[in-house]
């Protein structure tokens, strides 16, 4: 069966960045993850713990009209009062973002990385860049650590054993990481279009660090920075602070239509193998106490849009 899709609204929040009036003041993306919107409780009188806990899960997705329109000017106002604001963040980990096979990308993140590692920040930032870079020969991690090492040493800042510290600050981010330590980061970097702001909506579920995102892709609509501008952009919004504007984020939950039992013709209750199929059913059925006709298959945060993809193979029926 097509999987279905139930989206909702939730209060997660994302920003994205614009520049400020004057002396070029920036904003970044930002998404905390804040409370489910929830209904009045009833009149009547106590209900049982299960339909209680029921009622208010289906209450926490399935919001009126009148809710949405009011949350949604609540957002509003909010991202206007925020836009003539700065806010300032403690930034020590910095995670990058980019299309890791794209080698004109590389080149650049290569770049980012070096400014944030170089010995002339006011903070020694810890960088976390794709694993997938760890091995990139266009990357060269041993030729970049090597390069910012020795501008140490030169210096006279650190002595050489000490100066085998800074690739201690170079480190490596994968999926798990975002998904179950996000506060890890402190601000996320992404060089890319839109696509690589979605992505990275998506790697962090619930809670989203600060992004700043560098226009570098095909598509500029979330991407307002230029990164011939890159240092002076990020001295700005480290050291000065950055200006918001909020964006919401879907929640979306696919559910799966499970086989549904039926009487047998010796009326012992069993689970029928191979049902006609009636898709009016799989998808709307009506459930009962002690039925469910589906099942949920997995919850996702998602940013600007919900699509549902009926396979390489759609006339197929799934197994």
């Amino acid at each position: 069966m097509t999987p279905a899709t139930t989206p909702g609204l939730t209060e997660t929040t994302h920003l994205s960045p614009t520049p400020n009036r004057k002396n070029q003041t920036f904003s970044a993306i930002l998404s905390p993850y804040g409370p489910t919107p929830t209904t009045p409780a009833p009149e009547s009188g106590p209900e049982p713990a299960s339909t209680t806990t029921a009622a208010a899960a289906a209450a926490s997705r399935l919001l009126t009209k009148k809710q949405l329109s009011e949350m949604a000017w609540g957002v509003r106002e909010l991202s206007r009062r925020l836009g003539s604001m700065r806010l300032k963040f403690r930034v020590k980990t910095v995670f990058v973002l980019t299309k890791i096979h794209d080698a004109e990308l590389i080149a650049k993140t290569r770049a980012l990385c070096a400014w944030l590692l170089d010995r002339e920040r006011d903070v020694r930032y810890t960088v976390y860049v794709d694993r997938e870079l760890r091995d990139s020969r266009r990357f060269d991690v041993a030729g970049l650590l090597e390069g910012i090492r020795k501008e140490y040493v030169d210096s006279g800042e650190v002595s050489e054993e000490a100066s085998w510290d800074v690739g201690k600050r170079l480190r490596y981010w994968d999926e798990e990481i975002c998904r179950t330590r996000p506060h890890t980061f402190d601000f996320v970097i992404t060089l890319g279009g839109d696509g690589t702001v979605l992505y990275a909506s998506w790697l962090f579920q619930r809670i989203v660090p600060p992004v700043l995102s560098f226009a570098l892709g095909s598509l500029g609509f979330l991407t307002k920075f230029d990164f011939e501008d890159h240092a002076k952009t990020l001295t700005s919004a480290f050291s000065e602070g950055v200006t918001v504007s909020l964006r919401l984020r879907f929640e979306a939950t696919v559910m799966r239509s499970q086989k549904r039992e039926r009487v047998k013709e010796d009326g012992v209750n069993g689970v029928d193998e191979a049902p006609m199929r009636d898709l009016v059913e799989e998808l709307i059925g009506e459930e009962k106490d002690d039925e469910h006709t589906h099942h949920p298959d997995g919850t996702y945060e998602v940013l600007n849009e919900v699509v549902v993809d009926r396979g390489p193979n759609p006339s197929e029926p799934r197994q």
